[in-house]
């Protein structure tokens, strides 16, 4: 029974402090790539994120067009689901270790989003290829820093983009590296 306790417990801790961190990324990333925050998703993602973020931006404010408090936010978040996480199952840590791994989990959202917004944009130009969402127009706008420098490296051919799969391996080998260097 406790280890079902610990399981649910882990599972829903992870669900809801990963999901605020992954709008509080996504946030971060939309302002990055100037994506259209007339778009309803960006809107939700606004309306989501401001009443946290309002107060740290009073402290800490922006640098150079980054908005460095929607980082510090996901990072302390994760920072706070990492803790909840090993105190849970009883693993204790220290907290130098914590802030490290803390880093670590934040690359690898970053690297999933991007993975995850590709993977959605190749097969939606699949299914429907000429069609607005405006679910698609933002997950272009996440996606086209990646895609123009490997369309560059591997232009389409015979009508058939396959820049994504370059973009995959170099996603993956990252993916593989992060935990080594953050583990």
């Amino acid at each position: 029974m406790d280890n079902f306790l610990v399981n649910a417990g882990s599972y829903l801790i992870s669900t809801f402090i990963g999901l605020y961190i992954i709008i509080v990324l996504l946030r971060f990333i939309l302002q990055i790539v100037r994506a259209d925050f007339y778009n309803p998703l960006s809107q939700f993602i606004v309306k989501a994120t401001t009443p946290v973020l309002k107060p740290i931006r009073k402290v800490i404010p922006g640098l150079f067009g980054i908005d460095i408090a929607s980082l510090l936010l996901a990072y302390g978040l994760q920072y706070v689901e990492n803790l909840l996480l090993f105190a849970l199952r009883g693993i204790p840590v220290e907290p130098i270790f914590l802030l490290w791994h803390s880093i670590g989990s934040i690359l690898t959202l970053f690297l999933y989003i991007y993975f995850f917004a590709i993977l959605v944009q190749v097969i939606i130009s699949w299914v429907s290829p000429n069609t607005y969402n405006p679910a698609i127009a933002l997950i272009h706008h996440i996606s086209e820093p990646l895609m123009r420098p490997a369309r560059k490296l591997l232009p389409p051919f015979s009508g058939l983009d396959l820049s994504p799969i370059l973009v995959f391996v170099v996603l993956n080998i990252l993916m593989m590296f992060v935990p080594v260097l953050f583990g």
